[in-house]
């Protein structure tokens, strides 16, 4: 099992930045993908980025869906099992319940975007951005 703790979130001003933190412990491997989702009150949960890692292959593929590019960055910290989300110039409907999410699978042709992908979830942290 793979327990994931997720920090970092808070209320902000438009503008503002933030940087969101997963630390992930348990059974650790040395290649996967962590994502973060999120939720907004009355919406369904959805994408923000992923990062598809190995170390064996250095690699640290990401993906970041449209609403976000150019304004947050994923990255991992091999040596501290941790996933960061550096959110950038943040707007009101950036506001959602962040989700950490992690799975042992890796896949060098493709990088998880589905919820169904991933088989580890935090608790969730709350970003609020308003002024």
């Amino acid at each position: 099992q793979v327990q994931l703790v997720e920090s970092g979130g808070g209320l902000v001003q438009p503008g503002d930045s933030l940087r969101l933190s997963c630390v992930a412990s348990g059974r650790m491997s040395s290649s996967g993908a962590t994502a973060w989702f999120r939720q907004a009150p009355g919406r369904e949960r959805e994408i923000v980025a992923t990062i598809r890692w190995s170390i064996a292959w250095n690699d640290a593929t990401t993906y970041y869906t449209e609403s976000v590019k150019g304004r947050f960055t994923i990255s991992r910290d091999n040596a501290k099992s941790t996933v960061f989300l550096q959110m950038n110039n943040l707007k009101p409907e950036d506001t959602a319940v962040y989700f950490c999410a992690a799975t042992r699978s890796y896949n060098k042709v493709t990088v998880p975007t589905s919820q169904n992908a991933f088989n580890y979830w935090g608790q969730g942290t709350q970003v609020t951005v308003s002024s």
